[in-house]
């Protein structure tokens, strides 16, 4: 995650923050930076029961004599590795007293075994984690839910590389971020490895496990798709153009930013699709031709640029994340032969001006950081910004801020530097009007150019 201009990403270093993220108290700990997560777990389906073994290497950011560490509910067995005199494990804090202090730099590794029955964490901003299907299991752990399943130092602005290992029984097939690398068959368990070696949020972080038949999609990176046997029909209609999808993406934000993508059909129905690092999850409620599923199957897609390959900072920056996805349906609109992107966004600002004006885009609150009025406004500023400074430079910014920040983190502020160096064009009182004002501001006229 970076911050300046032409500064190359350091995948090694991480920002200090001097308290956690207040949308999310009591997750994080800025002062040390997990480089990588080896998760080993063993999950039985039918008690709901899950066995862990997480090792961490991590580096001290400043001189240490203890760390914490987020983990909700789950019982701690066993911490080795680093010398702890003591640990305790309170209201999902994992505190390790270390009887030999690290000094700032200094890299260490620590594994936590850990059991019991995983539970969502609750914030304020809602509950997120690993949770049970009617015959499976979905992890969703926007925006706090990692430690749901494994301790973690749970902050955005801490990635890291992974590599995950679940073993579940043989007639579920198990998905989780990154390549798979192995698959091994004992008796009636499977063991199943994954390794994510981009780095990663803790967010962004999942395993999916269900009865799920796995088949390949032709397109231009690769793509396969983990669905019932008996929605794969539905499936092939609903998801036809994804490849498409892929396509104008990777024309308008340039190559697309991980090993390969992949889609999870749960056969429950699920309130909204979700995102992970490498591949999205679908409800079977979504399964139809419909708009507000083939804006979603797009949204979701687009998110591997934007929030997964670059992400936020901090949650109050969430736009950069959802106001560019959801300016990626209207994209996708026009591009199918549907209303244009201009029109998507005149419609928008029309409905937004009959609504309150008092959320302010560039730091809502925890309670509305996922309203709707935040990825619509902050779809609608990128729009304002596209018509002032052109299509050319607009998305030439677009793939310069991919490029600049993969593996990075990012601040409203750094977006704004990079665009007006790229178009040479002062955009600071537009960002104040639509990003740091209550007030709707209008949009500029259209410059009648189709779309990229």
């Amino acid at each position: 995650m970076d911050r300046q201009p032409d500064r190359s990403v350091d995948r090694g270093s991480v920002r200090r923050r001097p308290e956690a993220d207040p949308y999310l108290p009591g997750h994080g700990d800025p002062s040390y930076a997990v480089t990588n997560y080896d998760l080993d777990l063993d999950y039985a389906l039918e008690n709901n029961h899950l066995s862990g073994r997480a090792t961490l290497t991590l580096r001290a950011c400043v001189d240490l004599d203890e760390l914490t560490l987020d983990l909700h509910a789950l019982k701690v067995v066993k911490v080795t590795g680093l010398k702890v005199k003591r640990h305790t494990h309170r209201s999902g804090r994992l505190r390790l007293m270390l009887a030999e202090s690290l000094a700032a730099g200094d890299e260490a590794t620590v594994t936590i075994a850990y059991r019991g029955v995983p539970k969502v964490v609750p914030d304020k901003i809602g509950e997120a984690g690993w949770e049970e299907l009617e015959d499976g299991v979905i992890v969703a752990s926007q925006p706090g839910g990692a430690p749901s399943w494994f301790p973690c130092n749970d902050r955005p602005d801490d990635k890291a590389t992974y590599r995950i290992t679940v073993t579940a029984a043989s007639d579920y097939l198990v998905v989780a971020n990154g390549q798979r690398t192995d698959q091994r068959r004992r008796a009636s368990r499977t063991t199943w490895t994954y390794e994510m070696t981009d780095p990663m949020a803790t967010y962004l972080a999942t395993v999916q496990i269900g009865r799920y038949a796995e088949h390949k999609i032709r397109a231009a990176v690769p793509m396969t798709a983990a669905v019932p046997p008996a929605r794969r029909r539905a499936f092939d209609d609903a998801f036809g153009d994804q490849p498409k999808m892929l396509d104008l993406y990777i024309r308008l934000f340039g190559p697309y930013p991980f090993d390969s993508y992949r889609v999870v059909i749960t056969d429950d129905e699920l309130e909204i699709p979700l995102e992970a690092q490498g591949l999205s999850i679908f409800g079977s409620n979504f399964l139809n031709r419909d708009w507000d599923s083939q804006r979603l199957i797009a949204h979701e897609l687009s998110h591997q640029w934007f929030g997964n390959a670059v992400t936020l900072e901090s949650l109050k920056d969430i736009w950069l994340h959802e106001g560019f996805a959801c300016y990626s349906e209207w994209l996708w609109s026009q591009e199918s032969g549907g209303p244009s992107t201009d029109h998507r966004a005149r419609h928008h600002w029309e409905r937004l001006s009959h609504l309150g004006q008092r959320l302010i885009l560039g730091d809502p609150g925890a309670d509305d950081v996922f309203d709707d009025r935040v990825y619509k406004r902050g779809a609608l500023t990128l729009h304002a910004i596209r018509l002032t400074i052109g299509d050319d430079a607009f998305f030439e910014a677009l793939r310069t801020w991919v490029v600049r920040h993969r593996g990075g983190n990012v601040r409203t502020e750094d977006f704004v530097r990079l665009v007006e160096k790229v178009s040479g064009t002062s955009i600071q009182g537009l960002i104040d009007d639509w990003v740091y004002s209550g007030t709707l501001p209008p949009l500029p006229a259209s410059n009648q150019a189709a779309p990229a």
